[in-house]
């Protein structure tokens, strides 16, 4: 096969350090592997977001497209978006005994978003 490399076999040399451990140290070594490589990226989902996530958990907590947009964007405008558009919500509705639907409502109405700014920003969260 012209054109080809040929790759070497060093699958024996590559295993050396594998070959004496137990299928279940295998086992543990590759959990212990996929947490190395899974905990950073857990990390970043708890400090990052972006419009398009939060506007998905807004459809999963009941809001239509339509109105999850305009609750992202109030989040955004009031630097409230680190803090989650949904958890906004939700704080607001608790903070003014309503149901989620409610509040998410009245925000977009633009009631309530003075309340959450002085609840994320000033300390209660």
């Amino acid at each position: 096969m012209k054109g080809f490399l040929k790759r070497e076999d060093d699958f024996q040399q590559r295993r050396v350090h594998l070959a004496d451990l137990t299928d279940e140290q295998l086992k543990e070594r590759f959990w212990n592997l996929l947490e190395e490589v899974v905990d950073p990226l857990l990390d970043l989902a708890k400090t990052h977001t972006s419009p398009a996530v939060e506007r998905s958990v807004l459809l999963r907590m009941g809001f239509s497209s339509l109105e999850a947009q305009p609750l992202v964007d109030g989040a955004i405008d009031r630097g409230l978006i680190g803090h989650g558009a949904g958890h906004v919500v939700y704080k607001v509705a608790q903070a003014k005994n309503l149901d989620i639907r409610t509040a998410g409502l009245e925000l977009i109405e633009g009631k309530h978003w003075d309340d959450a700014v002085t609840m994320f920003k000033g300390g209660v969260k």
